[in-house]
């Protein structure tokens, strides 16, 4: 499972052409769900996620997660991560897991998010989405469950 999290001082999710919410101060999480990813793939993401002390305290260091900021959570389904542009011009999504695996494993995701406490608001799995965010710092980090499990 891989989410790219964007610290955001705003963001706004329209979909199908129309508002479906917005946040001030938080998170925008786009999850990629891949192939043999499980709940508990979604427990510690969504564990990390909440817990990831990317805003900065009174001293400018980040040392604050959404929570003591009182943050919220956009969190989008997007299987694109998953994109492998290794060979020609299309990027091959094969390894991105097909929507009958993918789309209760995002709930999941979700529901362990809003477990932690934290506002969250959510895209429509399989929808045309838009999502105009300020990116505040620039902060973005990438994590891979594959990648930080193995690191332990």
């Amino acid at each position: 499972m891989r989410a790219v999290v964007i610290r955001v001082s705003r963001a706004e999710l329209t979909v199908d052409g129309a508002p479906a919410g917005g946040l001030g101060r938080g998170l925008v999480v786009l999850l990629g769900v891949k192939n043999g990813d499980t709940e508990d793939d979604c427990a510690y993401l969504a564990k990390k996620c909440a817990e990831m002390r990317i805003f900065e305290d009174e001293g400018g260091k980040m040392n604050l997660s959404a929570a003591d900021v009182g943050g919220s959570v956009m969190a989008v389904s997007n299987f694109t991560l998953y994109a492998d542009c290794s060979h020609g011009r299309r990027p091959d999504l094969f390894h991105a897991a097909r929507p009958e695996v993918s789309l209760p494993l995002y709930e999941y995701f979700v529901g362990e998010l809003r477990r932690t406490g934290l506002p969250v608001i959510t895209g429509v799995f399989g929808a045309d989405m838009q999502i105009d965010h300020v990116n505040d710092g620039p902060v973005t980090i990438i994590m891979d469950t594959e990648q930080m499990r193995t690191k332990k």
